[in-house]
C-alpha cells in the first residue's frame, strides 16, 4: 500500500490565552467538508451551527440556494490539495455566525504519510474548547469565572446549564482521538467500497 500525501495542519482557535489548539495529519485528496468534520471532531465542537472557511478572497462552506451569488463555493467539491497548489498555507475557519468561533488553521507541512497509518489522524492538542452556545467570547470569559468560583452568582445556573464540572485544561484527549479517528475509518471504509466497485 503506497503512502498518500499527507498535511499536518495546526488549529488554533482565535483570541483565547492560553491558547486552545490542535495538530491533525489531515489528507490532501479530502474535501473541504472532510476538514470541517475533523475541526469538529477535533476541537470538540457539536456540528449545531452554521460555519465557513476563507482562503485569500475565497470562501467555502455550504452555498445556500437562496442566495446564489452570495460567493459561497461549496466545500464539498473541494480538496485540500487544490488551495495547496495554489500555495495557500493559512485558512480562516468561522464556527456558529452567532458566537463567532473564529480559528486559524496552519499548513505546517505537506509530505508522504505513513503507509499503515488511517488518515485524518489527531496528532496533539492543549485545553478543551468552549460550550456550545456559551455566548461567545465575553460569554465564555464569564462562563470560566462562575464555573471556577462555587461563591459566583451565576455557578449553579452555569453548571446545571453545562452538565457538571467544567476543567478548560482537559481536552479529554482519548475521546478527541476516537472521533477523529472514526472519520478516518469511515473514510477508508468508502476507499475500499469504492475500489471494490471498479470493474476489473
Amino acid at each position: 500500500m503506497t503512502a498518500e500525501t499527507v498535511a499536518r495542519l495546526h488549529i488554533v482557535l482565535n483570541d483565547i490565552d492560553p491558547a486552545i489548539w490542535r495538530r491533525v495529519d489531515m489528507p490532501v485528496t479530502a474535501s473541504l467538508k472532510m476538514l470541517h468534520d475533523v475541526v469538529q471532531a477535533a476541537m470538540g465542537w457539536e456540528h449545531y451551527h452554521l460555519w465557513h472557511f476563507e482562503a485569500g478572497d475565497r470562501r467555502y462552506g455550504v452555498p445556500d440556494p437562496m442566495w446564489p451569488d452570495s460567493g459561497m463555493a461549496a466545500a464539498k467539491n473541494v480538496k485540500l490539495a487544490a488551495l495547496v497548489d495554489r500555495g495557500v498555507r493559512e485558512l480562516a475557519y468561522t464556527y456558529d455566525m452567532g458566537d463567532d468561533w473564529r480559528h486559524t488553521i496552519t499548513i505546517e507541512t505537506v509530505g508522504p504519510g505513513e503507509p499503515d497509518v488511517k488518515y485524518p489522524r489527531f496528532v496533539a492538542g492543549e485545553r478543551r474548547c468552549p460550550p456550545e452556545d456559551v455566548g461567545g467570547l465575553p460569554g465564555y470569559e464569564m462562563f470560566l469565572k462562575a464555573m471556577a468560583d462555587p461563591t459566583h452568582e451565576e455557578h449553579d445556573r452555569l453548571r446545571d446549564w453545562y452538565g457538571g464540572p467544567y476543567n478548560p485544561d482537559d481536552i479529554d484527549e482519548r475521546f478527541t482521538r476516537r472521533a477523529v479517528a472514526a472519520i478516518a475509518i469511515r473514510r477508508h471504509a468508502g476507499k475500499v467500497a469504492y475500489q471494490k466497485s471498479r470493474p476489473k
